[in-house]
């Protein structure tokens, strides 16, 4: 028996609005219904985002600090910082002498209200310490204070950093990433491969909503069940061990 030798199946923008249309029991016949689909696509990119994490929309990158200064712009696709750490280089002992060492110290991530409550985020015009904690705040770059900003949040979101640095650090951290637009009918989606049934059955429901009402309830709960699995698969695997709390007895 022969077996292709291939693993590039994958279904571009036009190819999975075609597969949700059928599975309502309709047809694509023009370019507003193309339309309609693209735009349901793109709000349930947005859904996605607000049903928690997946693995594959983390992504890992890095900024340069500078001496004093607390706020850093992030990436608009940037959507928030999940996890940081600060690197740090040493110089070795006398034994290895003209070598480094290279070490990342972990950076806490606080609460924007705990971040407020520090009186004094910057004691010197020079830089403080090594920053201990950040979090991510919605708002203009000023000063040392966040400012309410009223326009796309994508487009203000800034990292901020206490205590003030002392001298320049590199901080790696490591970032949910905001799914790519549907883009041009001949796109691929920015989804992974093994996530395709989960949004065919998404965006049938999407469209049955607005043009086959009959088949919602029934559209939604295979969505459902779809997105449970795939996002089951797709949860980060970690080792986990009980330990039996220990408890003085006199």
């Amino acid at each position: 028996m022969a077996y292709a030798s291939t693993r590039t199946f994958n279904l571009t923008i036009e190819e999975i609005i075609e597969e949700a249309f059928e599975r309502c029991g309709l047809e694509v016949l023009g370019g507003y219904d193309l339309k309609t689909a693209r735009r349901s696509l793109n709000l349930m990119f947005s859904e996605w985002a607000n049903r928690g994490l997946n693995l594959w929309t983390i992504d890992y990158a890095y900024l340069d600090m500078v001496a004093a200064q607390v706020h850093y712009a992030l990436d608009q696709k940037v959507m928030d910082v999940l996890d940081a750490v600060i690197t740090t280089t040493t110089t070795a002992s006398s034994e290895l002498q003209g070598s480094s060492l290279t070490t990342d110290v972990a950076i806490t991530k606080i609460s924007r209200t705990e971040y407020m409550n520090l009186s004094r985020k910057v004691q010197s015009s020079a830089g403080d310490a090594r920053p201990t904690q950040f979090t991510v705040i919605n708002g203009a770059l000023t000063a040392t204070t966040p400012t309410k900003s009223y326009g796309r949040p994508e487009h203000d979101l800034s990292l901020w950093v206490f205590p003030a640095p002392d001298k320049a650090y590199k901080l790696k951290y490591f970032y949910v990433n905001r799914i790519r637009d549907a883009g041009a009918y001949s796109n691929y989606a920015d989804v992974p491969f093994y996530f395709l049934p989960c949004l065919i059955a998404g965006l049938a429901y999407y469209i049955s909503v607005k043009r086959a009402p009959m088949l919602s309830a029934n559209l939604k709960s295979v969505y459902d069940e779809e997105f449970e699995r795939t996002a089951d698969a797709n949860r980060e695997r970690v080792s986990f061990r009980v330990k039996p709390a220990q408890a003085y007895i006199p």
